[in-house]
Order: structure tokens, then C-alpha cells, then sequence
């Protein structure tokens, strides 16, 4: 059962998203926040399916946490099920990724339309200077901006060096931090074919201000946060 429903899933992911993506090339002239909200619709629509086919369902605690105003989110990154899940968890946003994703046909086409933060992480300071610059911008557009300060989906209970760059930017913009952890890799793990059926807690923790303090001291707070709910999502830790 597991592999017919995870089949039937990746099969109506590869109908839709050719279909959609071509959709998407028809909206381009809009606003980008009209472009986020029709495109935002195709990660819907997987949730829907990963629900309805694979059983994944989700929880959210920690929502009262939430500003008003746009800010930058540092979450655990676990699997591709949350890129798609934090569309509909969250306000208005865009992401920080590398650029090499928008040169995937259909999806990474889409994908460009939704005024992503896509950098070239080869290129050190540029980069960070890049990120600095159109991260300004989209908070200031009404967006708020996602980052995975790891870098890369990592494990359930493995960790890896948490970046300053999220945090650097939020010091430089005043933006304050929401930082987020879920365990979604137990259930959607990291290039994995077969999804397993469960909830998905996702916990996300008080608004940190960022005005007048050190990223290092900013992140550092982030991922004694993070760290120590996965703990608790993800209780097979092994270190």
C-alpha cells in the first residue's frame, strides 16, 4: 500500500505540474504578490494530494507567534515538504535558494515567477551582498523571507552548521526572526520515493528582535531554539 499510494502521488505531481507551470508563463505580467498567490496554488494542490494519497497530514503550534509585519523565517529543513507546506503556513513570502533550481524545465520556471531570492553560492561575499540586497527589497514589497540558515535539508536528528546569513540580513533590515522547527523528514525524508502516513508537527517560536544586535549573537539564539524542539519532533536524535 505504501508504494501504490506513493506512486499514484508522484505520478499526479508529474501530470499537474507541466500543466500548471504553463499556466503560470500566462500571469507573468502580473504583480508579483498576484504572481505568488495563483502560483502559491500548485503547492496546495500536492498538500492536497500528499493528504488524500499518502496520509501526511500537518500541525501547526505556535501560530499566536506570528508578527503582523513581514519578517524573516529560520527553519529546519528537513525534506521538499515544507517549501511547498510554508506557502500556505505562512504570509506572503519568497525564498532563499540557489539559483540552480530555476534551471529545472517546467518547476524551476514557475518557480522564477514568484520573485525568489536565488543566489550563486559559489561567489562568498557577492552572494551575501545579493542577498542583502533583494532581501531589503522584498520586505519591503510585503514579503516576508524564508531561509534554511543549514544550507540544505539535513536528516531527522542530525544538525549542521547553522549560517548567519538569515540573520544578517534581518539585523541589517531591523526585521525580526521567527524561527521554525517541524519533522517532516520522518515522513517526506530527503530525495526518498515512498512518503509514510502521519502528522507533521510544525512548531513555530516567539517573534526574536533583531535591531541593534550581532548575527552570530541572533543565530545563535535560532538554533538553540530550533535544536531544542527537534529534540522533542524528533526524538531518534542521535546526537
Amino acid at each position: 500500500m505504501l508504494v501504490l499510494r506513493s506512486t499514484l502521488f508522484a505520478l499526479a505531481m508529474l501530470a499537474i505540474t507541466p500543466i500548471y507551470a504553463l499556466l503560470c508563463m500566462l500571469i507573468a505580467p502580473l504583480s508579483r504578490m498576484a504572481r505568488f498567490r495563483f502560483i502559491s496554488g500548485w503547492a496546495a494542490i500536492m498538500l492536497a494530494l500528499a493528504r488524500v494519497l499518502c496520509g501526511i497530514h500537518c500541525r501547526v503550534e505556535g501560530r499566536e507567534h506570528l508578527p503582523k509585519e513581514p519578517c524573516v523565517i529560520l527553519s529546519k529543513h528537513q525534506s521538499a515538504w515544507e517549501t511547498m507546506a510554508f506557502q500556505s503556513l505562512f504570509p506572503p513570502q519568497v525564498q532563499v535558494l540557489k539559483r540552480e533550481l530555476l534551471w529545472i524545465a517546467f518547476f524551476g520556471w514557475a518557480l522564477a515567477l514568484m520573485s525568489p531570492i536565488a543566489i550563486n553560492r559559489a561567489k562568498g561575499r557577492a552572494a551575501l551582498k545579493e542577498l542583502a540586497r533583494l532581501g531589503a527589497e522584498r520586505l519591503q514589497q510585503g514579503f516576508w523571507v524564508v531561509i534554511y540558515p543549514e544550507g540544505t535539508r539535513v536528516a531527522p536528528g542530525l544538525r549542521r552548521k547553522y549560517q548567519a546569513g538569515g540573520a544578517w540580513l534581518a539585523a541589517r533590515t531591523g526585521a525580526q526572526v521567527v524561527p521554525v522547527a517541524h519533522n517532516a523528514g520522518l515522513l517526506w525524508p530527503k530525495n526518498a520515493f515512498l512518503k509514510r502516513a502521519g502528522t507533521i508537527t510544525v512548531r513555530i517560536g516567539p517573534a526574536i528582535a533583531t535591531q541593534g544586535r550581532k548575527p552570530e549573537d541572533i543565530i545563535g539564539e535560532v538554533e538553540e531554539w530550533i535544536e531544542r524542539q527537534q529534540e522533542e519532533l524528533c526524538p531518534a536524535r542521535s546526537n
